[in-house]
Parts: C-alpha cells; structure tokens; sequence
C-alpha cells in the first residue's frame, strides 16, 4: 500500500520568558551568513555551513550548535528568496537581511508535549521549560511526531510556531473519486450523479468587511488599527470556519461512496485574468486556496489521494459530448449539441471527474502537491515559513 506524510503546523503561545539574548544573537548570526552568502553567491546550505560553522562555533562557544545549523538554513532561504525578487526588479535593498525576532528550532533544539502542555527549548543557560497557552486544534495533533518549529517574539509575548506530520497509508487507485468545484459564493462536490451544492455566503461576509476597513479609514482622526485588527480577526475566523465545515462534509462524502481520491480544480491562474475593477477586487478577497487547503489536508489525513486537474472550461463544456453549453437560466446552462441541462456547479464536478478518470488512464492515481506549492528542494525552509504566517522581505 502506497503512504503518504502528511504536514500541518500549530501556534502555541508560551507562558513563561525566554532570554531576549537568544533573539538578538540568533538575528546577528542569520545576518553574518547573510553577508558571506551575498558575497560569495552561496546558496548550498552544505556550502555555508562548511565555510562558516567552526568559524561561528568558536565565536559562539556557550550557544547550542544546532543553532548554528538551523541559521545556515534560514540563511539560504532568505538568500534565495532575495535573488528572486532581485531578478523580478521588487528587491528593495540592495543586498538581504534578517530582522524579524524569530528563532529557526530543529527536534534537537525543542521537544512539544500535548499531553503535558509544555515545551523545553534549548538555550545557552540549560533547558527552559514553559507552559503551552491558546494553542489551535489540539486534538488534531495528538499522535503525530514533531519536526521543525519557530519562536516568535510578538507584542504580546512568544509563541511556538510548529510543525507536525504523520504517515498515512493510502489506497490503490480505483478510479472512483469525489470532484470539488469552488466558487466564490458557493461549493459543489460530488461523484457520479450524486452531487450536493452548498451556498457559502462568503461573498456576502467579504464585502460587508471589505465595506467595514474602507468607512474606518476614510474616517478623519480616526486610530482605526485596533477595529482594523478586530474586525480583521472576526473575518478570518469567520471564513475557517466555514471552510472547516465544508472540508468536513466533503471528506465524509468521500468515505460514503467509498472513493480512494478528491479531486480539486488546478487554479493557480484565476488571478491572472483581467477584468473590470469590481471583479478583481472580489477575487483578490476571496481566498479559494485556503478551501482548497483545508480539504486537501483533511483527505489525506482520512488516507485519501488528492489530485488537482485543469480547471479551464469545466463549466462551459459539456461533460458528455465535450460542446460548447449555452447558458439556460440562473446558473443553468444546456448544450445544443446533445440536449444535456443542468446547474453549472453540477456541470463542473462531472467534467473535473471525466479529466481525472482520463489521467487514470494514462497513469495511475497519485498524490499531488498543491499547484502553488510546488517548490525545489532549496525553497523547503521558506515553504514552511511561509505556512507558518512568517515572512521576510528584502
């Protein structure tokens, strides 16, 4: 049986202090390779560590070496990251630097306990042991082994950023699957003939805060951060929860009908498009990855493959004859070719499991990295950053 690991992260905020010197000299070292790799053009963390590691060990004696190790790694991310947008003319510096109050950890560095709600770190005095507060979907983790991981010094304190993963066994391709087409106002999944729509309303709870952020800063003399972050929390928390439930309600259709994987639309372009200014402001809200996210992450941990297909055409071709649909109504569209009615959604999900059943028979079935995340090797630490909520700029 083929397996899969699969990767999700957690934000724990710590009861406790740490040594503000571990920040201060941890950012002093990620700058020190920063310079060396900017004026060696080193982007090799097996390079930058060889060259500098006994260099900094002996600068650094009383810091944990691992340290060390996990600074070369951020070191060469944010280096790679900074000859990107360099070659893209967004760079706005001339040369890369880290300054964000954040610690890159590894499993020797720190070790999270669920069951005890503490977590050690390692320091240049010893071991500090703190207590885990406000952490997020705490079930969900239970049984599942830690990898790498960040502190993060906020306003409000520290918080460890964390990595979990677990294996799971995945079943044989059959080619039977459950389609999930997304839409800004609503979602339809389904296999077969059997397919359910569920109207989000989250076209509605976008404007309405959209609406909310702009009176609050065209109002004069106005501190509007605090609202702007209130009102920005309520919308986020808001949208996940409808997305979770929605996930939810997918993966167990999956297990209904006894499908081995989902299949989501590969739509990495729909941004690309342009249109009237109204449009791409309301695609700009809407966050049509982060659904797809949450449902991929939730079908493979219930062991399901998930494939993502080309989305282009999907509701305005005909899932029979493949002609071209004329619209017939309210989201209703008919094909004048062979007389096939039916909702647009609807439409959709049949075509994205005709796509899937023809790459089934091309080849077999197999798990795919979402379409925005497939990166080389060298842009590992940087895709976990990124999950993490942390980023850098040049």
């Amino acid at each position: 049986m083929p397996s899969e690991t699969v990767k999700l992260t957690a934000s724990f905020k710590l009861d406790g202090q740490l040594p503000e010197s571990l920040f201060s000299t941890y950012g002093e070292i990620v700058n020190l390779l920063l310079d060396h790799a900017w004026a060696e053009g080193i982007t090799s963390f097996k390079k930058l560590k060889a060259e500098k590691y006994h260099e900094l060990r002996g600068e650094y004696p009383d810091l944990p070496s691992h340290y060390l190790y996990t600074a070369c790694q951020m070191a060469c991310s944010i280096y790679k990251s900074f000859r990107k947008l360099k070659r893209r003319g967004l760079a706005k510096a001339e040369r890369p630097f880290f300054k964000r109050r954040v610690v890159m950890l590894d499993d020797h560095l720190f070790s999270a306990g669920l069951e005890s709600w503490e977590a050690s770190v390692a320091t240049g005095g010893g071991r500090i042991r703190l207590k885990l507060l406000h952490g997020t979907y705490h079930e969900k983790f239970k049984g599942m082994r830690v990898g790498q991981a960040w502190l993060v010094k906020g306003k409000d304190g520290f918080y460890l950023k964390a990595v979990f993963s677990r294996t799971v066994g995945l079943p044989e391709p059959d080619g039977r699957a459950v389609a999930v087409d997304v839409n800004e106002n609503n979602a339809a999944f389904g296999s077969g003939n059997s397919i359910t729509s569920i109207r989000t309303g989250e076209r509605a709870i976008r404007t309405a805060y959209f609406l909310k952020r702009r009176r609050l800063q065209s109002a004069p003399r106005l501190n509007e951060r605090p609202l702007l972050a209130k009102y920005r929390g309520r919308e986020r928390r808001r949208i996940n929860d409808l997305y979770h439930r929605i996930a939810g309600k997918i993966t167990a259709e999956a297990r209904r009908v006894g499908a081995s994987a989902v299949v989501l639309e590969d739509l990495r372009n729909l941004r690309k498009k342009r249109s009237s200014k109204a449009l791409n402001g309301r695609l700009n809200r809407w966050s049509f990855r982060r659904l797809q996210s949450i449902v991929d992450y939730k079908a493979r941990l219930a062991g399901l493959s998930v494939r993502y297909v080309d989305a282009r055409g999907t509701s305005s071709l005909c899932p029979t004859c493949g002609g071209r649909l004329s619209p017939n109504g309210y989201r209703l569209v008919r094909c004048p070719a062979c007389g096939l009615e039916g909702d647009r959604d609807a439409v959709a999900v049949r075509n994205l499991l005709r796509r899937c059943q023809m790459d089934v028979g091309a080849s077999s079935v197999r798990p795919e990295s979402p379409p925005h995340d497939r990166r080389g090797e060298g842009m590992k630490v940087n895709a976990g950053l990124e999950r993490l909520g942390i980023s850098f700029g040049a």
